[in-house]
This record gives C-alpha cells, structure tokens and sequence, in this order.
C-alpha cells in the first residue's frame, strides 16, 4: 500500500503527487509558493527506516522542482499557469506542503482552456536546467519514432517523456531513417540528407567522406542525383520540379477554438493518469550529445548535456616513457620544498596556547579581525613560521596587507581592501538588477575582480541574514502572548491552511484596502508582497499571488490616499500587471526551495543623475546595460518593448549603418580621459550617430551651440560639426592637456575644456531660463514650471558656487513628462528639415567653408603642398604646427581634428 501523509489542511498526498512548498512568511520574504513533484518520503535525518509495516515515521520529502518562467527569464509570460520542468531535486520538511495541486504535459491536456480555468492546474511543454541556464523541449517518449526498434521500446518502457533540443525534435519525431548505402539507422549528428532524391546516408558511407555538413542555407545532393542534374543542363531539357509533398507531421492535431467542452468525467481521467518513472523521474535527456546505446544502460545520466564529452579537452594525455626520463631531474613533489606549511598550533604546548592567544590579541586594533577567517589564517600562518624557524612571538607583524607565495609570483593580499560606499551602492544595485549573477554584478562594480566580488557578496548576504534573523526573533518575542487558538482558527476556515504567518487579523490602520484590486471588504486578509501600495491583499488576491504569482494592480489614486474616505474610491482604469521582476537567486536558511520571483518593483539606477526610478522611465539597453532616462537618451519605447530595447551602438553593430568606431568626434580619443581618477563616464557611453557615419556624445552634441539635429527629440542624426569655429579645436584643454576635439568655456571663467573631461571632472552641467524684458519677435521663449524665459545651457567648474542661478538638471522633467534637453534641442536646435533635404543642407554649410578666404602665410614654396595627399589645389591650406612648414588640405584637415586617419 502506498505511503500517505496527511497535511495541516486535511488533504492527503501520497509518491508522485504535486503539491505547493514554501517555508514560512519570514523565510520567503513574501514571494509565491514553488510547485514540485514529491519523490519519496524520508525519515529523520540520522535514523533508519523502520522496519515495521506502517510504523514508519516520515518528516521529510524529496521533491522534484518546477520553475515559473519569471524564476529563470526576465521574458514577461502572461500565462500564469504555465511552468518548466526541471532534472533537480532537494529534501525538505513535511511541514513545509503547504496543499495538492495537479501538473500535466501540454500535449495530456485535451481542453487547455478549460484546464487553466479549474483552480491549482498547471501544464509544462519545456524544461530548465539550472546548471547550465538552457531550455529544452520535452516530448512523449511515444512520438520518439527514428530510433532502433530494441532502443526506442526500451525508451518507452522506463520514461514518459523525453528532453531534447528545439532542433532535434523533427528528426526525433520523424519516420526510421536507414542509411541508401549501409542499410543502418542513421544517428542524428552523422546524417545528411538529399535535396533531391530526399534519402539519408552516413557521412562516412558518401564516397568520398563528408567531413561536415553544409552550412546553413545550402543543401547537399548525392552523386547519382548529381550526375542526372548534369545531364539534364547538358541536354537543354525543361523539366518542371515536381511538388514537394510535406511529410506528414506527428505533432497533435490542432485544438479548435471555442467554447471548452465542460467533460467532467474527461478532465477528472486526465489528472489521474499513470505516468511512468525510472529511478523516480520521468524523463531522460535525448538530445543532440547523446548517444543512443547508451540508453540502454539503467545507470546512464539522464540529465541534459551542453557539449560531448568526447574529445583532446575531456581527455588525459599521458605521457611516454621516453618522456618521462626528460623529467626525471625534477624534485619529487611532497617534500618540504615543494609542501607550505599553513599551521603548525597543533604541537605547541598549552603555556605556548596560552601565550599565543595574548600576542595574537595585541597584533591588530581592529576587534572584527579576530573573527575575520583571512586574517586569523594569515596570523596562524605567519606564527607557525616564526615557531619553526625559532623566532620569538614579537617577531610577528600582521601590519603589512600582503603576503609572498612559493607558486605565485610577487606579492598578493591575504585580504580584499574595504570597499568604498560608491563601490557598495554599485553591487547592491547590480544585485536588485541581475540576482545571483555575480558576473553581471561584477560588471556593474567595474573595480572589483570576480574574486572579490564573491568574497564579499558572501559577507554582504551573511550581513543581510543576521538582520532578518534578529527581526524573525523580535517578531516572536511579539507574539508570544497572543492566543495560538483564535489563529489557528481563523487560518482552517482559509482556502490555503497553514501557520505561516501569513495571516493578518485585522488591517492595520491607515492601509486603503487590498494592495492589488483596492477593495476594501474582504472576509480574510494576507500579508503583501514589498512594493505595492499597502501591506495586505484580499483572500482571493493572496490567493493568487501564493499559487499563481498573479497580482493584477490597480494604480493608485493620489486623492485616495490623502483621503480615507470610501466615497472618494472609485474603480478607475483598467488593471496594469503586477511587478515581474527578476528573482533574486538568494539561498533560503533552511535550503530548502528554490526562491521565486522577487516581490519588489523593478528599479534602475540613471547613469546621468545617479537616481533610481522605475523601468519605463529609465530606459535600460539589452545588451550594453546602459541605464539612462529616457528623455535625456531620447528615447521613446513602447511599453511591451521595454525589455528587449537596444541602444544605437548595439543596433549598429548588426545593421553597421555608421562607423564602427564609436568615438566621438568632438572628444579625444576614449583612453584619455578613461585614465582619469574621478571617472564616472558611464553616461558618456550615451552616443548618438552623425551626418557622416561618425559618433557624437549626445552631451557634446546638446551643449554646442552650433550642432542641430535632424530630429531634435531623438536627438538623432547630428548636423553642423563642420561650422564649428576653429579656435574650439585648436585650443588645449585644461583638464587633459590634449589638443584635439572642441572645447567648451566655463560660463564663470575662462577655462576650456573638452565637455566629457569635465563631466569625469564632476564640473556641472545643467540649463537655466534667462528672463527676457523686451523680447524681439524671433525670441524664442521657454514657459517651465511658472519661469517664462531663454533656456540657456550651462557649463561651470565645480568649484564656483551656482546656488544663484535657479537651475535644472540633465534629468529635469516638465509636466507632460518631456527632459529638459529635449526642451531645448526642440526649440533651439531643430534643423530646417521643412525647408531643405539633409543633403541640401550639408552642402549649403560646405559651401560656407569653401567661400571663406585661404590662410595667407609666409611661405617659401610658391604654392602650399598638402603633407598627407601631396595635393596642390584646395580651397584653404591650413599649417601643421606640430610641423613648421607643413600645410594639410581642407579635406584632410578635418577629418584630423576631429580624432579621425586622414586620407592617405
């Protein structure tokens, strides 16, 4: 008789029943229950099973994960009831089954619609393995079909399903292909199909050998196939291809669409089938890196692979005898040359003990040390040397951070130096964005080494437990003296029963209504996820967020919150989807489920103004990570497309419209200013492409005066940098020192300097609106919270103190929600895009360079002499001051100042 357990709320679940896990409110912080597949049932840890029928005594479970989409992927998935099965289990307590619940592969479901509408179902058609972060499609074992007669009945004895990739699936499903030439079964990898005659053969079996398969888009034909093509071309003859018949499909046959059939008998028989399961799971990996013998073998691995395993990386190269006489001068490893002795405490005396604890206490003023693991092993060890080579205890000094090693060479820290507040704020921030994913984290720090960054998120993580663990205790000492009975009560009469202190009795005071749905009434109320409105959900809200992670959120309404009064709420709009951020891959206490999704609203941090704001507002770049305000990026996103937005550089390095080169013109060269101390250019990274396929920093781009735009809200296609006064680009800057680029002024002083120095200067940048008295009637005038006036960029050096002036930020917004640059760039720097094409307009400006009079020098030679082409025509000749002497020609005159080769 199978073994079952009864659950707090009375339901009974036995071996191969699905159920819903969570440990208690405080543990899991508020996120939804995981869903898994129980395996067996254990007994305590460090006791035998008993041996009396019935007598056993169960107090843990294994179970077989299931992940939610939002667990694995920051994909948004609508369908709340659609999860990914995975190859990975843990043991947990009993306690921790929360109630029953039914899954089943999507190809078991005859009406999915009127499946998904019945409470606690759930369906899967994909798995996730969280070793190697990919997807697999799962499929029955019985549309497993080009397989060996004796494998694939085997295959079908043991699993239920099989796991494969997308692209694998079709040859799996398809009819037994036998090689034309060797009458074999042709395995996947080894096959190649004609185009033609449409049989398969080995890739050895072809005379001569394929040594690869064609690439993709091109097809291979056999020889017999290949000769007929010759002789039809040689004969002139006109043959119409026949049709191609589609192969007939073993995919289910289409559902149609409509109302569900309300089978109650067909839908109570669906959750009741038998699945089969091999060593408790029931589905193997059949994939593209398996070979198909192996099934055969019971003790094979069922889990996915990413790569074979066969080849010169996985295997031992073992060396000849003939090799090894070469080697035998080498000193034998184990001695004490080759062996370093990290402790010798164990054979000192206990007065030596006693002494040594003392001078241990005096080696360091910092009482955390002494409970540091890097800098107790670094004080044994430099103890244990003193003691073996005979040096007293003074000897001893811990003062010096580094250490030397027999197999490193030079010194090395035996301890990560402490990290600064900005450097802390950048790893927290990248673990609210990327979870778990210390590489992605180790990114977004950019001063730290992957070492470091894991040394210290395990310190920070250590940090952040002992918090939740003093608050769990203080919570407890709360509680103690309130009647268990009234909550017990209250819970058993709730669709989900447990104690996990979830439950609240009363809503506290001051909390308008459900933090989802806004209702008000509600005959029990559950403790809210972080992030919403209130503190509490409604019992069918609750519901659905612990089974489902469902949480459709109403906004909320400013007069509703300033005021409580019923009348004032009202059921406005329509309903906005709840946060479905990314879950942090944060371990539980307890280890035992894996945590779902994070319960709190997705925030970026703006790389321009350092603040934090919610996506949509801040525009994050899929693949470069830059977070910048949307309309100081000039950007405009739709909201289902904000997770997939890329920058222009990203996009251009697939369309490659403009230069890959993605400097900008008007600044030195990146490594310049990158060496800086105070660099803070992640911003700078915001670029924006220009008229001639260069790049321009959008902040160089905005504060010159004389550079338009094509489109002046986007900031896209940037126009005029040839009209940029000389004296800007010959002038030095007075931070870097380098002459190249255009320089900007300091509008309360006279330094110069390059607009991407300054801003890794930390100088400030911002616009102010300057009140006109008599305005002329082509004034063009700015109206911005109550101040009518110019709006005028401005530049200044941090020292000078700008509290007079009433200025905006970069990332300043008006009332409709449009940046302070797009302000002004719409209003000052739009080109005449009505009057003149693109085209036109560069060539008016080119012909303003050309009509302007020829440099007149002193010069020996009768006429100037370009340096770099050798020409002697060109409307203006400019001289190489680097080079007295030497002339270079308008047309590679510029393209040298702006940073760029000249032509040779």
């Amino acid at each position: 008789m199978a073994v079952q357990i009864a659950l707090r709320n009375g339901e009974k679940v036995k071996v191969n029943d699905h159920v819903y896990c969570s440990p208690s409110w405080s543990v899991r912080d508020g996120t939804p229950y995981s869903v898994a597949r129980i395996m067996e049932f254990l007994p305590p840890e460090g006791s035998s099973k008993s041996k009396g029928k019935g007598k056993e005594i169960y107090t843990r479970v294994r179970l077989a994960w299931y992940y939610r989409p939002s667990d694995v992927s920051d994909r948004p998935v609508a369908d709340s009831r659609l999860l990914l099965a995975a190859i990975y289990s843990e043991v947990c307590d009993i306690s921790q089954l929360r109630s029953k619940c039914f899954v089943l592969h999507r190809d078991k479901i005859t009406d999915l619609a009127g499946w998904k509408k019945r409470p606690d179902r759930f369906y899967f058609n994909r798995l996730f393995d969280p070793y190697i972060k990919k997807e697999f499609e799962v499929i029955q074992a019985t549309d497993v079909r080009n397989l060996p007669d004796h494998i694939r009945q085997v295959l079908i004895s043991r699993y239920e399903y099989v796991v494969a990739e997308k692209e694998v699936v079709p040859d799996l499903t398809d009819t037994l292909r036998l090689c034309a030439t060797c009458e074999q079964w042709c395995a996947y990898p080894d096959t190649v199909g004609c185009d033609r005659c449409k049989k398969f053969f080995h890739m050895s079996c072809v005379q001569p050998p394929l040594l690869a398969k064609p690439s993709r888009g091109y097809g291979w034909t056999c020889a017999p196939c290949s000769k007929r093509h010759e002789e039809e071309v040689d004969s002139h003859e006109v043959r119409h291809p026949t049709p191609v018949v589609k192969p007939k499909s073993n995919a289910p046959a289409p559902r149609g669409r409509g109302r569900p059939r309300k089978d109650r008998s067909l839908a109570e028989k669906e959750e009741n089938l038998e699945i089969k399961y091999f060593k408790m799971w029931p589905f193997r990996y059949f994939g593209q890196y398996t070979v198909a013998e192996d099934t055969l073998d019971p003790d094979d691995l069922i889990f996915p692979r990413a790569a074979t395993r066969v080849g010169p990386k996985y295997q031992a190269v073992i060396p000849s005898p003939s090799d090894n006489a070469a080697f035998s001068d080498i000193e034998e490893r184990g001695g004490d040359n080759t062996v370093e002795v990290l402790s010798s405490i164990h054979t000192l005396a206990k007065e030596e003990l006693v002494e040594l604890q003392e001078w241990k206490g005096a080696l360091t003023r910092k009482q955390e040390n002494l409970y540091n693991v890097d800098w107790l092993t670094e004080a044994i060890r430099r103890f244990s040397q003193a003691y073996l080579m005979g040096r007293g205890w003074s000897t001893v000094d811990m003062s010096v951070p580094t250490r030397v090693e027999k197999w490193k060479r030079g010194e090395t820290r035996f301890a990560d130096r402490e990290w600064s507040l900005e450097e802390i704020a950048a790893f927290e921030d990248g673990i609210l964005l990327h979870g778990a994913e210390l590489r992605a984290v180790r990114d977004e720090v950019g001063t730290r080494t992957m070492p470091e960054v894991v040394r210290f998120y395990g310190h920070w993580k250590n940090s952040k437990l002992t918090d939740e663990n003093k608050r769990i205790r203080e919570l407890r000492a709360s509680h103690k003296g309130e009647d268990d009975e009234d909550l017990t009560t209250s819970q058993s009469a709730a669709p989900l029963s447990d104690d996990e202190g979830s439950v609240v009795r009363e809503p506290p005071r001051g909390q308008n209504g459900c933090g989802a749905c806004r209702t008000r009434e509600s005959e029990m109320w559950w403790r809210a996820p972080k992030g919403l409105a209130t503190e509490i959900l409604c019992d069918n809200c609750g519901a659905n967020w612990r089974k489902y992670a469902d949480l459709s959120v109403r906004p909320v309404r400013e007069d509703a919150l300033s005021t409580g009064r019923k009348g004032v709420e009202k059921r406005e709009g329509t309903p906005l989807n709840g946060p479905n951020a990314k879950r942090l891959k944060m371990l539980v206490t307890n280890g035992t489920t894996p945590p779902p999704n994070a319960a709190t609203t997705l925030q970026l941090r703006c790389h321009a103004c350092e603040e934090l704001g919610p996506l949509g507002k801040i525009v994050k770049c899929d693949k470069c990570s830059l977070r910048v305000h949307a309309g100081t990026w000039g950007v405009f996103v739709d909201r289902d497309a904000l997770g997939s937005y890329q920058c222009d550089v990203c996009k251009n390095e697939k369309t490659q419209e403009a230069c890959l080169n993605t400097d900008c013109i008007l600044c030195p060269s990146r490594n310049v200013y990158e060496k800086s101390p105070h660099y803070k250019g992640e911003f700078l990274r915001a670029i924006k492409a220009t008229e001639g396929q260069g790049w321009v920093h959008v902040l160089c781009a905005v504060f010159s005066p004389e550079v338009s735009f094509a489109d002046a809200s986007r900031f896209q296609f940037v126009e005029g940098i040839s009209t940029i006064p000389r004296y800007r680009w010959s002038t030095r800057c007075t931070l870097c020192g380098e002459a190249r680029g255009a320089v900007f002024r300091c509008n309360e002083c006279t330094k110069e300097y390059h607009a991407s120095c300054a801003w890794n200067a930390r100088h400030r940048f911002a616009f102010e609106i300057q009140p006109v008295r008599n305005p002329r009637r082509d004034t063009m005038m700015v109206a911005l919270k109550g101040e009518i006036g110019v709006l005028t960029p401005i530049i200044c050096c941090k020292e000078h103190g700008v509290s007079r002036h009433g200025l905006y930020d970069l990332c300043e917004t008006d009332e409709v929600g449009e940046s302070i640059m797009q302000i002004y760039c719409r209003t000052y720097k739009q080109a005449p895009t009505s009057q003149a094409h693109a085209l036109l307009r560069k060539a008016m400006r080119l012909d303003s360079v050309l009509n302007s009079r020829p440099v007149v020098v002193d010069s020996p030679e009768p006429e100037p002499r370009c340096e770099s082409c050798g020409t002697h025509y060109s409307p203006r000749f400019y001289p190489n001051k680097y080079n007295p002497g030497r002339w270079r020609c308008h047309k590679c005159h510029w393209p040298q100042l702006a940073g760029q080769k000249a032509c040779q």
